[in-house]
């Protein structure tokens, strides 16, 4: 069911637990504005960190389908849609695609366990 390989997802997983353990990373519960620049100020301190520069390469590495695969992931595990919504979610996730797929991600702070909770519901363990 996922083109993007499962260990793939389980490195960013852990990577994003490593960059949301930092106590200087504040990600507000909703953004200010509907836009997706939000993603992009609140990781302008952090750009530099070497676990979100380890994540982006990841991210910036995958084919467009693969990012949004990921992205679709996160909505999964969120609680945006069941399984059976899978379809729904990879089209929405495909209309809604831009090259910050990364920001986007990592600016959910709880993309860990999301990203958990979806590979969890599609059969797959990242230990």
């Amino acid at each position: 069911m996922l083109d993007v390989n499962p260990d793939t997802v389980c490195r960013l997983i852990a990577l994003a637990r490593v960059f949301h353990a930092k106590e200087a990373v504040v990600i507000p519960e909703q953004p200010t504005s509907p836009s997706d620049d939000w993603a992009l100020q609140v990781l302008a301190d952090h750009e530099d960190d070497e676990a979100f520069l380890e994540f982006k390469s990841i991210i910036d590495d995958l084919e467009p389908d693969q990012q949004q695969q990921v992205v679709a992931l996160l909505w999964l595990g969120r609680g945006d849609g069941t399984l059976e919504d899978w379809p729904e979610l990879l089209e929405q996730a495909q209309d809604d695609w831009n090259p910050s797929t990364a920001e986007y991600l990592i600016a959910h702070p709880f993309l860990a366990d999301h990203l958990q909770e979806a590979l969890d519901m599609q059969g797959y363990d990242c230990e």
